[in-house]
C-alpha cells in the first residue's frame, strides 16, 4: 500500500509546504472516490463540482470538497450504508481517518459528511521522515467535506470515467456541459457576502478556455430552483450573456483574486482579471 500511495503522490507537483498539505488531501479524495465506487455509490449518484473538474478534466487549481448529486430525487438517501465500506477502504491504506455524518438541522436537500484526520500524522504517512511535519501543529486536522444533493435539478447529462490509482475504478459524473451549467449558476446566484469566491471565476475562465458548450436546459432548471428566474422563463443564450455581464460589472476583482490565489499554481493567470475581461469571456459562451 505504501508503494501505491507513493505512485499517487508522484503524480503531483510539490514545491512547498502548502503543496504537501494539498497533496495529502487530494490523494485522500481519490481514495474516497475509489472506496465509494467499490461500495456501489455511483449507481445512485454522480460526481460534480470543482474537484470533479480537477481530477477528471485537468483543472489546474486545488479544490477542497467532494460534491455529488443523486440521479433521481430522493429524501430517503443516507450515507450510512456506505460508511463501513469507505472506512475499510481508507484503513486498508494505513490511513487513520474518521468519517462523521452531519445531522440535518433544517429542510436542506443537501446531505453532508466529513472525513477527518490528524495533519501531522498524515503528512508523515505520505512523506516519511519529512522535516515539514515537525512544524505542523499537533492539533491541526485534515478535513474533507463531501455533500450529496438529494433533490437535483433535471436535464443534467452524465458520463463514466475511470482512474487507475489507487486501483482501477469507475465514477459516474456530470459531463462538461452540465458541469459548466452548474458553475454558471454559482457565478450568478452564489451569495458573496464578505468575499467574492474567485474560484468560481477561475473555473468559469477554465471552461471558456476549453471551448465547453453549456447545457442551457440544465442551467435554466437550476436558475428556476434558485428563484433567479420565474418557472415559465426559457433562458436564451443572449439572455444568459446579458445576465453574466451584469454580474461581472458588479464584482470586486481585488477580493476575487485574494480568494483564489492560494488555490492556484500560477497566480499570474489572474492578473488580467477585470470586468472587461470577464464580459469578453461571456460573449464566447456557446451551446
Amino acid at each position: 500500500m505504501v508503494t501505491i500511495l507513493k505512485q499517487m503522490i508522484d503524480e503531483h507537483q510539490i514545491e512547498n509546504d502548502q503543496d504537501r498539505r494539498n497533496v495529502v488531501k487530494e490523494v485522500i479524495q481519490e481514495i474516497v472516490l475509489c472506496g465509494l465506487s467499490r461500495v456501489g455509490f455511483f449507481k445512485e449518484a454522480a460526481f460534480y463540482g470543482g474537484t470533479a473538474l480537477r481530477i477528471f478534466y485537468e483543472l489546474d487549481r486545488f479544490s477542497e470538497d467532494l460534491d455529488f448529486s443523486l440521479f433521481e430525487v430522493s429524501q430517503d438517501f443516507s450515507f450510512d450504508k456506505y460508511v463501513p465500506g469507505l472506512e475499510n477502504e481508507l484503513s486498508s491504506y494505513g490511513l487513520n481517518l474518521e468519517i462523521s455524518i452531519k445531522e440535518k438541522v433544517n429542510d436542506s436537500t443537501i446531505k453532508s459528511a466529513f472525513v477527518k484526520g490528524n495533519t501531522k500524522e498524515l503528512v508523515l504517512r505520505f512523506f516519511e521522515n519529512d522535516p515539514v511535519a515537525s512544524i505542523i501543529n499537533k492539533n491541526e486536522l485534515v478535513k474533507i467535506k463531501f455533500e450529496v444533493d438529494t433533490c437535483p435539478p433535471p436535464f443534467a447529462t452524465f458520463e463514466h470515467k475511470y482512474k487507475q490509482l489507487p486501483i482501477p475504478y469507475e465514477v459516474a459524473l456530470y459531463d462538461m456541459p452540465s458541469l459548466f451549467a452548474g458553475k454558471v449558476h454559482a457565478v450568478l446566484c452564489r451569495s458573496w457576502r464578505s468575499r467574492v469566491k474567485g474560484r468560481d471565476l477561475y473555473d468559469f475562465a477554465f471552461y471558456i478556455s476549453k471551448k465547453t458548450p453549456i447545457n442551457l436546459k440544465h442551467l435554466n432548471s437550476r436558475l428556476i430552483d434558485s428563484g433567479f428566474i420565474t418557472p415559465n422563463h426559457e433562458l436564451t443564450l443572449d439572455d444568459l450573456k446579458d445576465k453574466l455581464k451584469e454580474r461581472f460589472n458588479s464584482i470586486d476583482y481585488k477580493s476575487a483574486k485574494e480568494d483564489v490565489i492560494n488555490f492556484v499554481k500560477y497566480p499570474s493567470k489572474v492578473e488580467i482579471w477585470s470586468k472587461n475581461y470577464f464580459c469578453s469571456l461571456a460573449d464566447e459562451i456557446k451551446q
